[in-house]
């Protein structure tokens, strides 16, 4: 069976919440505030405590909202926010209106989506037939999904909210879940095994990083160059002293445990945190172009998805 056109949703998470952070030691006061959406993720309240904290000389007031990657993917198409982290696999819908910066996201090694099962499923990759829950459907772990089942697909995608993914496959809700970050460590904890890590199959299949989550400012709205300069900044003020951002970075954690925060920061954010490069835009260009020859997404111009340098 094909996929269905609409993934069918479940009750989406709640709102996101968003905060204004005072202008900080910088000196930035009435200077215009810009729109930042971020995940409540380690990894970004890691790289962005320096920013959003009004830590980086040059930088102007951040209005920050949190939010699951899914919602700012949906909210960044009517161009809410002027910086904005996103899934690249969102890209396809989104570059007219945004740069896509070369620093700032989530790519990397031995990071990728997961597929989970009950042990009762073990070993058996063919999901045709069974109800698969994911988080999002532009998400980079759904699209990387549709890629490897592409021969096998499930009879039915749910979207429902991540942190209801793992409980639901347990309970027998879902035959199986596809999960990210914090999941990697913690899935064992429900009884569940890994059905296939997408990262390696990614990696395996094409040599390159994998990539997840992007930042993105809005052309009419925002320089690339000075959000490139501020956030590479805050990425080496995060490296410089990891203790000045811990309180924040648990804070939004909420219930996740200290070592699950370090293992999650140590993972995501690496040397394509400050710098997308070479490698990191092939990963870009492969994982686009691969979506596009499938036809699961429009295809993208090389010019619109070569993020900007400087």
């Amino acid at each position: 069976m094909t996929y269905p056109a609409q993934p069918e949703r479940c009750d989406v998470s709640g709102p996101a919440r968003a905060t204004t952070t005072p202008a900080g030691p910088g000196g930035y006061g009435g200077a215009v505030a810009l729109s930042l959406a971020i995940s409540p993720c380690p990894n970004d309240t890691f790289v962005f405590h320096a920013l959003v904290h009004g830590l980086v000389p040059g930088a102007p007031p951040m209005d920050v909202t949190y939010a699951d990657v899914d919602v700012t993917n949906t909210a960044a198409e009517r161009g809410a926010y002027d910086l904005v982290k996103v899934s690249y696999a969102a890209l396809p819908w989104l570059l007219d209106d945004y740069h896509l910066l070369p620093c700032g996201g989530a790519l990397g090694r031995g990071c990728g989506p997961l597929v989970l099962t009950r042990p009762d499923r073990a070993g058996n990759t063919d999901l045709t037939g069974a109800t698969v829950a994911v988080p999002g459907d532009r998400t980079t772990a759904y699209l990387l999904f549709r890629l490897w089942s592409a021969d096998r697909p499930p009879a039915r995608i749910e979207v429902v909210p991540f942190h209801e993914i793992m409980p639901g496959v347990a309970a027998g809700r879902y035959d199986a879940g596809l999960v990210i970050h914090e999941a990697r460590f913690t899935y064992p904890r429900h009884g569940l095994t890994a059905l296939v890590d997408l990262g390696q199959w990614w990696e395996a299949d094409t040599g390159l990083p994998i990539p997840l989550g992007a930042i993105l400012a809005r052309r009419d709205a925002v320089d690339p160059v000075a959000a490139t300069g501020w956030i590479r900044d805050s990425v080496r003020r995060a490296w410089a002293d990891p203790a000045a951002s811990r309180e924040y970075v648990l804070r939004h954690a909420q219930e996740m445990e200290r070592d699950v925060v370090d293992q999650h920061i140590a993972l995501y954010v690496n040397e394509f945190t400050a710098e997308l490069g070479a490698d990191g835009q092939a990963a870009v260009d492969a994982l686009l172009g691969r979506a596009a020859a499938a036809g699961l997404t429009p295809q993208v111009s090389s010019s619109r998805a070569t993020a900007w340098t400087s």
